[in-house]
């Protein structure tokens, strides 16, 4: 690989002559600006503003606009001659535990190459180090007209480097989350969990840029003398303003998670049973949960009235009424199940106590007839 940079790591009194590598490469697919009319290209011409006449690159150089417009010419000798120690030196300031990096400060990343043979000892020493201290290095250098700040870090048998915006270029996110205040509840919560479990990991190596992928294909197709037309994916809904069912929304995320890595595993892809964590909430009711493949009784009425959620206010009237009916049946089958399990258990207790009683009178009438038999029973007098 081509190195855009030869420098050396301060590393204390130790110097480390490195090369620095592109780290990254883009396969985003680029286009020229052409002429609609004739398919000529369009390019763009380094014109001088004051006489007009196009300017060639080596005629070219650096100007700071200040605020009134004027242009005050800035030349390489006086970039030059600043008094920037990281000039040609990747100077490391302190080393620092990686979770302290906030991930927004991550810029371009690159690979740093030991430069020669005598490299080789103290940039294995500073890899072996930034391994064994867990730690990463923060550092600073120029690139590109600017000083810049960095972190190394081991990769593999390499010590990589991440540009890192200064913290002051990192804006705060006002404005941004939602306004007012929202409430999620724990049964949400607790079939959020049940999709992030379902979706579980991925291989990262198996990810790729499917646009691109499709690009490349059209263009194929119109070389070869095709029209180039692909087949576009069916448009998903977008959910804009509209009020959805949150609950069920959730279900039924769960449930295509799950048949989709059924079908990926080569198992079965039927029907999914869904099963959130049950939490018990103080003062609330605990998460829905499907049992046997089915949601329950409320779940169902959530489908249904989801499935009517596109008739406006109508459907949003038909899915509570539906959602208050489900609970209410759900309410009475709660009722009617606790009323047959206590007439059960009385009718077992008027056994249990007949049964008992039945014996206590058998006892008590064996106890009376035997009491009978020996009081009619004649004593034998003594023959003295």
């Amino acid at each position: 690989m081509r190195s855009i940079w030869n420098g050396a790591i301060s590393f204390g009194l130790v110097s480390i002559p490195i090369k620095l590598v592109n780290a990254t490469e883009s396969h985003s697919i680029s286009f020229r600006q052409i002429h609609m009319s004739d398919g000529g290209r369009v390019r763009y011409r380094k014109v001088c503003e004051l006489d007009g006449e196009e300017v060639s690159t080596a005629e070219i150089g650096k100007g700071y606009e200040e605020a009134d417009g004027s242009i005050i010419p800035i030349t390489d000798e006086d970039l030059a001659q600043l008094p920037i120690a990281t000039a040609k030196t990747i100077e490391i300031v302190s080393f620092v535990p990686a979770d302290q990096i906030d991930p927004l400060q991550m810029d371009a990343a690159y690979y740093l190459a030991a430069s020669g043979g005598t490299a080789a000892k103290p940039y294995t020493l500073l890899r072996e180090a930034l391994k064994r201290s867990r730690k990463v290095a923060i550092a600073k250098y120029a690139l590109r007209g600017r000083e810049r700040l960095g972190m190394l870090r081991v990769v593999d048998d390499v010590i990589a480097m991440h540009g890192l915006l200064w913290p002051d270029e990192i804006r705060t996110p006002e404005g941004v989350a939602p306004e007012g205040t929202v409430s999620v509840r724990e049964a949400e919560l607790d079939l959020a969990d049940a999709l992030m479990a379902t979706l579980g990991d991925v291989e990262m190596d198996s990810l790729h840029d499917d646009y691109r992928e499709a690009v490349e294909a059209m263009v194929a197709a119109k070389a070869g003398g095709s029209d180039g037309a692909v087949a576009a994916p069916a448009a998903s809904e977008e959910a804009g303003g509209q009020v959805i069912d949150l609950m069920a929304a959730l279900e039924n995320s769960v449930r295509a998670a799950k048949a989709s890595r059924a079908g990926a595993d080569g198992a079965d892809g039927g029907d999914a049973e869904v099963t959130p964590i049950r939490r018990k909430r103080a003062g609330g009711a605990a998460a829905p949960k499907a049992v046997g493949g089915k949601k329950s009784t409320a779940s169902g009425g959530r489908d249904g009235a989801e499935a009517g959620a596109g008739g406006g206010a109508g459907g949003g009237a038909g899915k509570k009424s539906a959602a208050a009916a489900a609970a209410k049946k759900t309410a009475s089958a709660a009722t009617t199940a606790a009323k047959k399990t206590a007439s059960a258990k009385g009718s077992a207790a008027k056994k249990t106590a007949s049964a008992k009683g039945s014996a206590a009178a058998k006892a008590s009438t064996g106890t009376g007839a035997a009491a009978t038999k020996k009081a009619a029973t004649p004593r034998k007098r003594s023959s003295a």
